[in-house]
């Protein structure tokens, strides 16, 4: 009779820039720990992650207008900016250590500076923008972000705003050179690399069936090979689920009573791409708009260049859509099969409470492919259908959480849902979710291992030295941090 295993010391469901970023910490925190990552699909970072599947724009809150609302009495609030942008700055700290040390060995594969701007056009809104510039310009965080109505000035930031555009038409500009564009794709696969490199273990093909607590405290995750369809299982001490819209099904099938009343609201999404070299030449920054009255955030029309294996393209959208997969390779079951007793009433409520966002994906959905090339036109007066052509967005599933007023309500970002004695976690939710990994992950961390922080202090301020403290409210550390990190990842300050 042979002994039973010994469980590896960390399980990673999903092979996205969640588990990759968690896997990382982890290892330089805990040397010695055996981690596996078990993948469903045959590559890493194919969902989210995908670069095709997300902006990458490496949110900051620089030109993202849903972070600066405009309150009732006119003032602009920039709480939630300012949030978003220092966590990029955590983020961009733990990319910097793992540059030094040579871990990630080049910059340049996963990040380039990129010109962030928000453009806008009518008077109420040319009004906005210069309120919310007024009120970040000084921001230690912000420093840099220029603004301008002047025609001229806009088209010598971004040439293809401005031909075909009415010269009576009140547009204002803001633009920040501060920017970045990330490949969380190349991101994704150079972690994962590092940790092969380091005895962890990936395991492609692998997809998850079950999750059980067993009497020693520790789980057993089952799981069927892709190929073949033979069972296979693996316990281990703690497992974290990075499995994008994933998550919900099995951390439901978990059983932890911190998951109860949770649900998900799918969306899915287009956008329009040009590979052109003529028109992507004519276009390098990141164009955030304001999305139309009545429209969820998810809605923010940008026009973007992405850098993709060292390639530059455009792309333009999101434009919404329905499908009731929680995966771009997922099911058409999957929302039908989410739905608990302990969540139905929140997702009942939720819906009723959002009934404008089910009319903007009808809208959406019924929408022709003239309209949806003239939104691209607000932007671009010159565009030309001929040089873009249509790709499929990554699957989004909106976190819809219990709510003792309200029932239940739809939340806008991400969510971290743990077991109270720290065994397994997951990460429920979207944007900004990928630029905020690291911020998430040490989340994860302190939920999941509190007697261990103390312990991990020191090494957790050499990944990212402004660990335990604020950036945004100190202007000489924030100035120092951004320095540094720009120097690391070779990208503007």
């Amino acid at each position: 009779m042979t002994d039973a295993p010994k469980p590896v010391d960390v399980a990673l469901i999903g092979a996205g820039i969640m588990s990759a970023t968690l896997g990382a910490m982890i290892k330089q925190l805990e040397p010695t720990w055996t981690i596996q990552i078990y993948e469903a699909l045959g590559d890493v970072a194919q969902e989210s992650s995908n670069p095709w599947n997300n902006a990458g724009t490496g949110h900051s809150a620089l030109c993202e207008l849903n972070y600066t609302p405009e309150r009732s009495d006119g003032t602009i609030d920039i709480s939630s900016a300012v949030k978003v942008n220092e966590q990029f700055q955590v983020s961009r700290q733990f990319w910097s250590h793992l540059v030094a040390e040579g871990a990630l060995p080049d910059p340049s594969a996963f990040i380039s500076s990129t010109p962030h701007m928000s453009f806008v056009w009518g008077e109420k809104n040319v009004e906005y923008l210069r309120k919310r510039h007024e009120a970040l310009r000084d921001h230690p965080l912000f420093r840099g972000l220029e603004f301008s109505t002047d025609a001229s000035v806009i088209r010598s930031w971004a040439p293809v705003l401005i031909p075909g555009r009415s010269k009576g038409q009140p547009i204002a500009a803001t633009r920040i050179e501060a920017g970045t564009d990330v490949d969380f794709g190349a991101l994704t696969r150079l972690l994962i690399e590092h940790l092969e490199a380091n005895d962890a273990r990936l395991e492609l093909d692998h997809r998850v069936t079950g999750l059980k607590k067993l009497g020693d405290g520790t789980w057993r995750i089952k799981m069927r090979k892709q190929v073949g369809g033979t069972p296979t299982t693996v316990d281990a001490r703690f497992v974290f689920v990075g499995a994008g819209g994933g998550a919900l099904h099995l951390l439901q099938k978990s059983r932890i009573d911190e998951i109860k009343g949770f649900g998900g609201f799918p969306v899915s999404g287009e956008f329009l791409r040009t590979d052109d070299p003529e028109v992507v030449a004519k276009h390098r920054a990141k164009v955030y708009g304001k999305a139309a009255v009545g429209s969820p955030p998810m809605s923010v029309p940008h026009l973007d260049t992405r850098i993709v294996d060292g390639e530059a393209s455009l792309m333009f959208g999101p434009y919404a859509g329905f499908s009731p997969k929680f995966l771009k390779n997922g099911s058409v079951l999957d929302l039908v099969l989410s739905i608990r007793p302990h969540n139905l009433y929140p997702m009942i409520r939720a819906g009723l409470a959002n009934l404008g966002l089910v009319k903007y994906l009808v809208g959406q959905l019924a929408a022709s492919k003239e309209t949806k090339f003239e939104a691209l036109r607000e932007f671009m007066p010159d565009a030309d259908p001929a040089d873009w052509y249509r790709i499929t967005a990554g699957q989004r599933v909106q976190v819809i959480k219990r709510d003792a007023q309200k029932g239940g309500v739809l939340q806008f970002g991400t969510e971290v849902v743990a077991a109270a004695d720290g065994s397994i976690a997951g990460l429920l939710g979207a944007s900004p979710g990928a630029s905020t990994a690291v911020p998430i992950m040490l989340d994860v961390l302190e939920r999941c291992f509190p007697d261990r922080i103390a312990g991990w202090t020191p090494v957790l301020r050499r990944l990212v030295p402004t660990y335990g403290e604020a950036v945004a409210t100190d202007e000489q550390r924030a100035a120092a941090t951004l320095g540094a990190t720009a120097e690391a990842l070779r990208i503007h300050a």
